[in-house]
């Protein structure tokens, strides 16, 4: 399901329109994600959203995952009627830490088990952690399906770009961009590509980054500002 098709099946649903407000405000700000190099963890908000609203409308709300969607969602700051709210970062991240953690547990090897697991892999790679992360992922790009599993083997790249293993990331998005999925694009893949050659082959990344501009494409403003990053030639 496109980001546009979901946005669309939500406006018509009029009892979602806290789902429908953070799903629009994490597709709002994907490009600058993407940018910052923090596409793992947006992409496990948006797929876990996806995921919810789609069990939702078949009523049957996965109240494991709804929990941990909702402390993701957060704002950090005083309690407030009817809404969850969290009193310090610290622990926001430990409420969904546990959340995620419930779910790889009671539904391990469900679709809901998988979003927890990329989820966690994310934390786990934001804190550093890219050996635990790694683990992580690699189960969800081998069970997780086409879709769970590209968004997977999309943060295995960037783990091998960190971990300074650059043919095992440039063949992991060769891969992708061979086979896009509803979740990662062509134009991802090769953006990420870019991206982590950008340091060392700044020429070879210049060359992608063209051509995701011309003609214009889903990230072509992201790919303009990248391509202004990049050493002199």
């Amino acid at each position: 399901m496109s980001d546009q098709t979901l946005r669309k099946e939500l406006k018509h649903d009029a009892v979602a329109p806290t789902l429908a407000h953070v799903f629009s405000n994490v597709s709002a700000h994907s490009s600058q994600i993407y940018k910052y190099g923090g596409a793992v963890v947006a992409v496990a908000l948006v797929v876990g959203l996806t995921f919810y609203y789609r069990d939702y409308t078949a009523g049957v709300r996965q109240a494991a995952l709804g929990e941990a969607i909702q402390a993701q969602a957060a704002p950090i700051g005083a309690p407030q009627a009817g809404v969850v709210s969290f009193a310090t970062e610290s622990a926001k991240r430990e409420a969904i830490v546990k959340a995620y953690t419930k779910l790889t547990k009671e539904q391990a090897g469900s679709s809901e088990g998988y979003i927890a697991e990329y989820a966690l892999g994310a934390i786990d790679a934001e804190n550093g952690k890219l050996t635990e992360a790694r683990k992580k992922f690699d189960d969800v790009a081998s069970g997780g399906g086409a879709e769970y599993g590209s968004m997977a083997r999309l943060a295995l790249a960037q783990i091998a770009f960190a971990e300074d293993k650059t043919d095992e990331a440039r063949k992991l998005l060769k891969d992708l961009a061979d086979n896009p999925t509803a979740m990662v694009s062509k134009n991802q893949a090769n953006f990420i590509l870019a991206r982590g050659l950008s340091a060392k082959q700044p020429a070879e990344a210049r060359k992608i980054l063209i051509a995701l501009v011309e003609p214009k494409s889903d990230i072509s403003q992201i790919a303009v500002t990248a391509l202004g990053e990049l050493p002199p030639q």
